[in-house]
């Protein structure tokens, strides 16, 4: 089955389903894994469909999959901005955040370059370009965030050194900082941003001035903001007035 007829029928099959993981469509299609993700890398930069951790939906997707749809958008637009921040040859942090990993489609395009990361979904992704050194955290995998966390994975990062960290945190507002839904996901922010020359912090408007469980830093951690355009003027003016490099 040739590539266009194979992006048809996965479109068509979305139509029927909210949404499909690769290993279905694989087997549906009888290939492999990887050309399924080419598959959906092509549809995911022409708009067609919205790339998720493990598979794919349409962007049109109703009910409680539309609210998820909306913010896959914007998640979407947010790592294509951050992806264009990284240069051939950066060595760089990626975490597990769902916003970071929609990077992984536009960072496809560079030839060459070093990945550490303590995302399972990120490295089976880009696993297989060619270019690509892929630098998996150690540590105690978590199951339900499909990430390497705890004490291993926190050393593990402090031997490292990297041009740029891609991170993602649960709140944001210009009172209280940073915060997180557990100390986990604070801590291995923390370690990539404190081994990095530069932190991109990516983060979809709705998180903008917003507290969750766990305040773990200031403003400062970060060198800029990857947003979309669901940011107000008014809301905009006020971060960029308050020192932050805002990309949007």
């Amino acid at each position: 089955m040739s590539s266009k007829a194979r992006q048809k029928g996965i479109l068509d099959q979305l139509k029927a389903g909210e949404e499909l993981s690769v290993k279905e469509l694989a087997d549906l299609f009888e290939t492999s894994d990887i050309t399924i993700r080419r598959d959906l890398v092509a549809l995911a930069e022409k708009g067609l469909l919205v790339r998720t951790h493990g598979g794919a939906m349409l962007p049109e997707s109703t009910g409680f999959h539309q609210k998820e749809s909306r913010n896959n958008e914007a998640k979407a637009y947010i790592g294509n901005l951050a992806a264009s921040c990284v240069e051939p040859n950066d060595v760089i942090f990626m975490d597990c955040g769902s916003t970071v990993f929609q990077m992984c489609a536009h960072l496809r395009k560079l030839e060459r370059l070093t990945i550490i990361t303590n995302s399972l979904p990120i490295v089976s992704e880009l696993l297989n370009h060619p270019g690509f050194t892929i630098n998996l955290i150690g540590g105690e995998i978590d199951i339900q965030r499909r990430a390497v966390h705890g004490s291993m994975a926190l050393e593990h990062i402090a031997r490292y050194k990297a041009d740029k960290a891609f991170v993602g945190v649960d709140g944001v507002s210009l009172a209280n900082g940073l915060s997180a839904a557990s100390e986990k996901e604070a801590s291995i922010t923390l370690a990539m941003a404190h081994r990095a020359e530069q932190t991109y912090l990516l983060c979809d408007a709705s998180k903008l001035e917003k507290d969750a469980y766990l305040q773990f830093a200031g403003m400062s951690l970060i060198d800029s903001l990857v947003s979309d355009r669901g940011i107000s003027p008014a809301l905009a003016a006020r971060y960029e007035q308050a020192g932050i490099h805002l990309i949007r």
